[in-house]
């Protein structure tokens, strides 16, 4: 595996609710050097709504001697609203290239989801409820016909990006977008996400992207932290109670377990290596909005896929100034890339 990566969030914005409300660059700039030198990642994938936000961590990432796989994430936009964006996007990462950085630019991620007009529904939690309820019958038929729509945005998307930025382009995909990567430098998807149920189902999906001739990104991939969170794959929102889009509390009782996190990320690596994948970016640093606390009904971490444990209302103590701790996910990250 060429690039060792992680996944850095800068603030996914839903309904007027950020990930990372708080953003100190003091505090990304010394993440970043963190995660080059104690968690010996050589790539990060930098994601979130805010185009500053993303040229800040971009900057400081390349600072830190970290290739720059460079992602807007956006929601609930239009299609023309994306496309300003990612114009913008590319002219930032081409800021960053040209002071010597390795960059790569992702057009997005998971558009057909989060953009408007792809997808019946009016919003991201709109689209995802039409999704599970629509029947298999409709659901097939809604699927059958996004490709040849979906596609027609992508090309547009990747011409402004080329005429923006001068390095490799790619995009994070999921499978039902049927993505033509004829434009792309770099085949990239973000459903990495595997349960202990279908390895064997998930290696073809994987070898499958890797006969297109291409390089292969897993740009997501990761596990909760908890009892049982092999086998769940992905969704973390199933287990927590919001107030509107604000993570609040868990909806049921659950058992910490960071060992089956640390477990979980080594099996993973091992399978992307195996099936010689190009780059592969851990999901995530940390999960500032889901912070670990003391009572298991009110412990947000053991909902997320972050390597760090956020705290609430003080600082931690590894790595004193910082606001959080390292879970065993991150030790077992750090000695499996520094072995590599």
């Amino acid at each position: 595996m060429r690039a060792r990566g992680i996944n850095y969030d800068t603030g996914f914005i839903n309904a007027g609710t950020s990930t990372r409300e708080s953003f100190d660059p003091g505090v990304v700039r010394r993440e970043m050097q963190i995660i080059h030198d104690d968690l010996h990642c050589t790539a990060v994938r930098i994601t979130g709504g805010d185009p500053e936000r993303l040229e800040i961590a971009a900057g400081h990432a390349a600072g830190a001697g970290l290739e720059v796989w460079f992602c807007p994430f956006t929601c609930d936009l239009t299609v023309e609203e994306t496309l300003e964006v990612i114009s913008d996007c590319a002219e930032r990462a081409e800021r960053i290239r040209r002071r010597g950085a390795e960059v790569v630019f992702l057009t997005g991620s998971e558009l057909s989801l989060f953009t408007e007009g792809f997808l019946p529904g009016d919003t991201f939690t709109g689209r995802v409820a039409y999704l599970r309820s629509a029947s298999p019958a409709r659901l097939r038929e809604l699927l059958a016909g996004l490709p040849s729509r979906f596609n027609g945005f992508l090309g547009e998307a990747v011409a402004l990006a080329r005429e923006r930025f001068g390095g490799r382009i790619s995009y994070a995909s999921l499978p039902s977008e049927g993505v033509d990567w004829t434009p792309f430098d770099i085949v990239s998807t973000d459903a990495g996400y595997r349960s202990t149920e279908d390895a064997e189902q998930y290696r073809e999906g994987i070898r499958a992207l890797t006969a297109l001739g291409k390089p292969v990104a897993v740009t997501e991939f990761g596990c909760m932290t908890h009892v049982g969170a092999a086998s769940k794959a992905s969704d973390a929102s199933e287990m927590i109670e919001y107030d509107g889009s604000t993570p609040i509390r868990l909806n049921g009782d659950y058992v910490r377990d960071e060992q089956e996190q640390a477990a979980y990320l080594r099996e993973q690596l091992d399978l992307l290596d195996g099936e010689g994948v190009d780059a592969a970016f851990v999901y995530t640093f940390a999960r500032y909005d889901l912070p670990h606390r003391a009572e298991p009904r009110d412990d947000l971490d053991m909902a997320s896929m972050g390597v760090v444990k956020v705290c609430e209302d003080r600082p931690g103590d590894t790595y004193p100034g910082m606001p959080w701790e390292p879970k065993a996910a991150f030790a077992a990250l750090a000695d499996y890339y520094r072995d590599v």
